[in-house]
């Protein structure tokens, strides 16, 4: 028995190191690669927002947050979508880390390729949760996706249901967000409004 690699050495094992990653992401449509054609309909939620919310269901009490979100795209037919967020106390402090997310938002193609008004979006949390969703803009300032799929790991926090509206309303993102706990069916979690930053 021998514990030679009968396919020889891997034809990276001595390459050079390369540089850094080429292709830059933007929340800035007046900077880097262009947006795709297909995520013309998408153009006013693209940039970095940042405000306050309310949280509820399943924590025991409501509670007040802030967050900001970065909705980017790097030149190919999706949206990168970032979250973090931090609790607030009555002050407006911050008093801790609270939720973070991060997804990707993409547009269903016709067999022509051009965009049309279905949506899917994948979004997964340190909570030990992945969502797959579905749904549809409506017009170019309001996006509704609803889970089609959910998994969590062993110890993971158990979703079984979501439903999520964004919508652009006099510049700023709002956005509602529902979530179903193992059989509690969907009920109001978090929501929220977002002013423009950046982008």
């Amino acid at each position: 028995m021998t514990d030679e690699n009968p396919l020889g050495p891997p034809p990276w094992l001595n390459a050079p190191p390369v540089e850094r990653y080429p292709y830059e992401d933007t929340h800035d449509l007046r900077s880097g690669p262009d947006l795709h054609p297909a995520l013309l309909g998408l153009l006013p939620f693209v940039g970095l927002w940042r405000g306050r919310g309310q949280g509820g269901f399943p924590a025991d009490e409501d509670y007040d947050f802030a967050q900001e979100i970065r909705i980017s795209h790097d030149g190919r037919p999706f949206l990168r979508f970032e979250s973090r967020s931090w609790l607030l106390d009555g002050d407006s402090k911050a008093i801790g880390n609270w939720q973070s997310e991060q997804g990707y938002w993409r547009p269903v193609l016709s067999e022509a390729g051009h965009a049309t008004d279905e949506m899917e979006a994948t979004m997964i949390s340190p909570e030990g949760v992945a969502e797959i969703y579905i749904g549809k803009t409506i017009g170019t300032t309001r996006l509704e996706i609803e889970a089609d799929a959910i998994a969590y790991t062993p110890g993971g926090l158990h979703v079984t249901g979501g439903h999520r509206l964004f919508g652009i309303v006099e510049g700023a993102l709002l956005y509602a967000y529902e979530q179903a706990i193992e059989d509690s069916g969907l009920r109001p979690h978090m929501s929220a409004r977002l002013l423009r930053i950046g982008g």
